[in-house]
């Protein structure tokens, strides 16, 4: 007997495929354009009935009538604001590979520097805006500094998980023939440091945004920030939503060129690292606290001899730019120093009682995001461009409005929170997702592994780094947003006691929240860095030892 296979269909040739694409984009193009249509006119119809005189939400036609007659306004402060952003965010992210290229090259200055820089980023926008117009005048200065601030510290951390990311036996190869740590950074951890970086520079181009607006709040002269405070001061919510949506839509321009970049440069089949476990003897528990306490003793001196040499250098007035005694006396010696102390711990209660939960609520959102973009192409076309919008829209200009829809109660505050740590958190796991080892990839395939089963074992695991880097990051962010908010909307906690201490001239309190906000942010980056290094020693031994 002679067995014959069954007919099968002729293969599709790749010119077809292509072809039918092309018929069917017409058809898609259809479809999406009347989902807009729908959303627009829905939109329009809920700002004219169920939103109408609440000035929470303008309508489309009124947002596109205040773009068309305030076109030359807007488009000036647009134009402004774009370049404050654009010149903070290279200065800012410059600084993060300066100091990456001294971490790498002299490893035993890590801790000191990532130290220094935290403190650097933990220091509140609310506090340190009116400080840097003081020091620069009405000019352009304090939007470029707190946008270059806003932004390092999002591309430093990351940057340093990748150039970690590196096979050990391409360490061992570079130094068998004899080559430095400088021939080993160019050769191969700038290589693997690629994907990680552009996570943060995606991650960085709201914040850079976000940065240069706090600036314009704090006394600008021109540009996006004083527009939003008008629109805010007159109840012109549909200017303040085309304000919104034009920001948006640069950031969005901005994410979008740093994701085509990204696209080019990053590779697609990462290589196994098969880093093993650290090993050697351990250090004993005592040695360990003696470390970790000295190391924070050494960066509080250096911190408080930069403050001193640096406002001394810069010539700042005592009255009010504050000193370390200044503060020591308010928080410590005064008569008054224990009313001051409850004043303040009662203020971080309520802060800390909203950047908790919305810390965890922005990992948590970025992280199931992340895994379903992985699981399915179409949930992440149509989710990614909501994603993001929801992120490059200037937290300070709709945090008003969702206090002011969802409540001045720890709630609307901590949906804050959660927007501005979901994002990075999102960013990072999709980089982190896309780095499991082409070879690994290869014999789950070979098995026809479900795609659940493949990001349970495979993805997840090579995505910790990424997720750790992450959550170090939004732990001072979480502290820092819910500062932003109780600083716009909700009259509590430590933003607001800023905010007030401002205003009434109390600068010594307001220099000693500052140092609690810091001294705060420094402590919970320190318990997740303490997590992180005992999971990670586990999934990935590498990012333990350069």
């Amino acid at each position: 007997m002679v067995l014959q296979a069954e007919p099968t269909a002729p293969p599709v040739s790749r010119a077809h495929a292509e072809r039918r694409a092309i018929r069917m984009r017409p058809a898609a193009a259809l479809r999406a354009a009347l989902s807009w249509i729908a959303v627009l006119a829905l939109w329009e119809l809920a700002g004219r009935t169920i939103l109408a005189g609440r000035h929470l939400v303008g309508t489309p036609s009124g947002i596109v009538a205040k773009i068309v007659e305030n076109a030359e306004v807007y488009g000036r402060g647009l134009m402004f604001t774009t370049g404050e952003a654009l010149l903070g965010y290279l200065i800012g992210n410059l600084a993060a590979v300066a100091l990456a290229l001294v971490v790498v090259l002299l490893p035993g200055l890590e801790r000191i520097v990532l130290r220094l820089a935290l403190v650097v980023y933990c220091l509140p926008l609310v506090a340190l805006g009116p400080l840097l117009r003081l020091v620069y005048g009405f000019g352009d200065g304090p939007q470029i500094t707190l946008a270059a601030l806003a932004v390092y510290y999002l591309t430093l951390v990351p940057l340093l998980v990748g150039l970690r990311a590196v096979p050990r036996s391409w360490i061992d190869l570079t130094a068998s023939y004899g080559r430095g740590r400088w021939t080993t950074l160019v050769v191969v951890r700038a290589r693997a440091a690629l994907p990680y970086l552009m996570a943060g520079l995606q991650a960085s181009v709201p914040a850079a945004f976000l940065g240069a607006l706090v600036g314009e709040f704090t006394g600008a002269e021109r540009g996006l920030g004083v527009l939003s405070i008008l629109a805010l001061r007159s109840l012109d919510t549909d200017g303040l939503w085309a304000l919104m949506l034009l920001s948006a839509a640069v950031s969005l321009v901005g994410y979008g060129v740093v994701s085509a970049l990204a696209r080019r440069l990053t590779p697609e089949r990462p290589t196994v690292l098969l880093s093993p476990p650290a090993s050697g003897r351990r250090r004993s528990a005592g040695l360990r606290w003696l470390r970790a306490v000295g190391g924070a003793t050494l960066v509080a001196v250096l911190v408080i001899a930069l403050w001193i040499v640096l406002f001394e250098l810069l010539g700042l007035d005592p009255y009010f730019a504050k000193r370390p005694w200044d503060v020591w006396e308010w928080l410590v010696t005064a008569d008054a120093a224990s009313e001051h102390r409850a004043e303040l711990l009662a203020a971080l209660g309520q802060t800390v009682a909203v950047a908790i939960p919305g810390y965890f609520a922005g990992l948590l959102m970025g992280l199931l995001l992340a895994t379903a973009f992985s699981l399915s192409n179409r949930v992440r076309r149509a989710l990614t461009p909501v994603a993001v919008a929801l992120r490059c829209v200037p937290i300070i200009a709709i945090a008003p409005l969702l206090v002011a829809a969802l409540g001045r109660g720890p709630f609307g505050t901590a949906v804050v929170v959660a927007i501005m740590t979901f994002f990075p958190t999102l960013v990072s796991c999709l980089y982190g997702l896309r780095q499991l080892p082409g070879q690994v990839a290869d014999v789950f395939a070979t098995y026809a592994t479900p795609a659940p089963r493949v990001l349970l074992l495979g993805r997840l695991p090579a995505m910790a780094p990424a997720f750790f880097a992450a959550a170090r990051i939004a732990a001072p962010t979480a502290l820092l947003a819910a500062t932003v908010a109780e600083w716009l909307a909700t009259g509590t906690g430590l933003g607001n006691q800023m905010a007030v201490d401002a205003a009434t001239s109390q600068y010594t309190s307001l220099w000693s929240t500052v140092v609690i906000v810091t001294v705060v942010s420094l402590a919970a980056y320190a318990l997740v860095e303490w997590i992180e290094a005992r999971v990670l020693a586990r999934v990935a031994p590498e990012q333990g030892r350069w």
